[in-house]
Formats: structure tokens, sequence, C-alpha cells
């Protein structure tokens, strides 16, 4: 019998994932160890020390390292985790944002600029409301815990302007006391709990299905990386990883429509399965590069934009070639 490939992999563990983790998939050739980290211990520890053979990535972090070549990474063209980010604008109460246009000239703060969650907004703002990044103030630092920092340097253009929250302020504090005016983060703040803070878009699920209707873009947070080196050595790795996502995502697509008995504790789970199919379609979380391909070239788009890319990429570089002929679920 021929060797298996030890291969670590640090992921979250959800219901896109869960197959994988509890060894209902396994993949050919490889001995998988399956690591369910939280996402920012795994960027973090992925981006700056290359810790694991594969693992979960932003995806603007990764065209960053793309544009700079380094780390050196791969990608594969599935996508963990999506989300519509429009309820992920905060505003303080008192500040008279009542429409996004208002944001013009505000001071707006974010975790870290780079993050995928924020290249959304950004992209929103500028393309559905006319508001381009350059007419924001932007801070950024540590939204619960002060001092968070940016996972890679950043090299904005001068047009962008940038700085740090003081070291013993947090966001979401600064936006409940007025001192910032609005703050985009992937994470609720815990500010929005007073009634010193609101949502931007309080009806944001209507917002969010005619922005999905006028765009088709179900927004890419996070994709799936190879060390390069890891990749070099064995090709074949990449399509081997590919086709296992898509399998344990389709059975996670299959599951949320059991009818037999609910797989998630939501009384009326079907019901919305079935909405959300009619709206996308049955499998509305495709992976691959063509299923994606206007998100993706999308993206690339706004990270030049937006200042984190000097260039803009093509879809085709920032993906492993042996993924190219794609795996249909």
């Amino acid at each position: 019998m021929s060797k298996q490939v030890d291969l670590a992999l640090a992921c979250d563990l959800n219901d896109r994932t869960r197959a994988l983790h509890d060894g209902t998939v396994k993949p050919e050739g490889i001995d998988l160890t399956f690591l369910p980290l939280q996402i920012e211990e795994t960027f973090w520890r992925m981006l700056k020390h290359q810790e694991f053979d594969a693992a979960e990535m932003s995806m603007s972090s990764y065209m960053i390292t793309c544009d700079r070549n380094d780390p050196e990474l791969i990608a594969i063209p599935v996508f963990p985790s999506r989300f519509f980010r429009h309820s992920c604008i905060f505003v303080n109460a008192d500040a008279g944002i009542d429409k996004p246009e208002d944001l013009a000239g505000r001071k707006v703060g974010v975790p870290e600029y780079q993050m995928t969650a924020a290249l959304w907004c950004r992209g929103a703002l500028q393309h559905e409301y006319g508001v381009a990044p350059e007419e924001m103030e932007w801070y950024h630092g540590g939204e619960e815990d002060a001092g968070r920092e940016e996972k890679l340097e950043l090299d904005l253009p001068d047009s962008i302007h940038l700085e740090y929250i003081p070291s013993e302020r947090t966001l979401s504090g600064m936006l409940a006391d007025g001192d910032l005016d609005a703050l985009i983060t992937a994470r609720t703040p815990s500010s929005f709990e007073t009634d010193s803070v609101e949502r931007l878009f309080e009806n944001y699920r209507e917002v969010e299905m005619d922005y999905y209707r006028n765009t088709g873009h179900f927004p890419i947070m996070h994709t799936v990386v190879l060390r390069q080196d890891v990749y070099d050595e064995r090709p074949w790795v990449a399509q081997e990883l590919y086709k296992c996502f898509n399998e344990a995502k389709r059975i996670c697509l299959e599951e949320l429509h059991d009818t037999g008995e609910l797989q998630r504790a939501l009384p009326w789970l079907i019901d919305e399965v079935e909405r959300t199919r009619d709206l996308m379609g049955w499998d509305f979380w495709p992976y691959g590069i063509d299923d994606n391909r206007e998100t993706l070239e999308f993206m690339t788009q706004m990270a030049h934009e937006q200042g984190l890319t000097d260039r803009r990429l093509s879809v085709e570089e920032i993906f492993a070639p042996t993924t190219f002929d794609e795996y249909k679920v």
C-alpha cells in the first residue's frame, strides 16, 4: 500500500466543512489532519509564519499576497465563507447618517482595512451609492480589545486616509461615544446593544436580496490556500482537496432540505432554504472559477480600486492551474 501524504488543514468547522472534519469525506492519497481553529488565528498564523500545509484564508489578504508574491501561497477555488455585508455597516445614532451617501466626509472605523468584509462594504458604497473610499477617513484597531494590527503591512495610495486609533481605545467604544461616525466590521459590535449604535441598513435583508438580483454577487469572504512549496511538490493535492470540499458542501446542501428532521435549530429552516433556492438556485453556494468568475473579477477590481493591490490581478493567476478543469457537484 502506497504511503499517504500527511497534510494539515486549518479551517473553520461549519456545515460546509463538517464532512471533511468527521471523515465522511476522505481525500484520496492524503492523511488529512483537520484543525478547526478560529479564522482570525488561522489567517494570522498562515500569513505570518506559514504554519499549515493548507488553510482557510481571507480572500482580500490573499489577493495582497498574490500581488506581492509574499508569502508564497496558491488557492483552490472553494469559498467556505460567503456573506452579504450590508448588515455590517453600523453608525452612531446621533451622527445624522440616514443613507449611504451621508458617509462622505465621515470617520469610519474598521478592524483591518484589508479585511474582506470591508472590501465588499466599500465596494457597495462606491459602486451602488457613489461614495468612494477616498471620501471617508479610515481608522483601524481593535473592535472590542485594544491593539489589533493589520495582518499584512499595507502600502496604500496617498488618497486613502488610514490611521490607528489610540492604543487604549476600541472601535466599538469610539462608535458609541461618537468619536467615530460609522464602523464596518464582520462581527456585530457590543455597542450595538445600546441606543447609541444602529445599522445603516435596518432593512438589510431586502437591500441584500436586491443587491443579488442587480449584480449576481453572493460576496466571497474566504478561500482555501496551499503553501506554494506543498503545491509544487504535489500539484495533485490541490485537485483532490478541491473535489473533497465540493463533496462536503454537496452533503451540506442536501441535508439542509431534509424534511424528516431539521438539521439546524431553526424552526422554519425548510422555508428559508426554499426561498433562497427560488432566488439563487439549488447550489446557492457555488465553488469553482466558472460559476464565480464575475464575482471574482469584481473582487480583483475592488482590491485595486481600494489600494490593496498595485495592479488588477487576473482570476487565473490566483488559483492553482490543476483546479481549472472544475469538478462539478
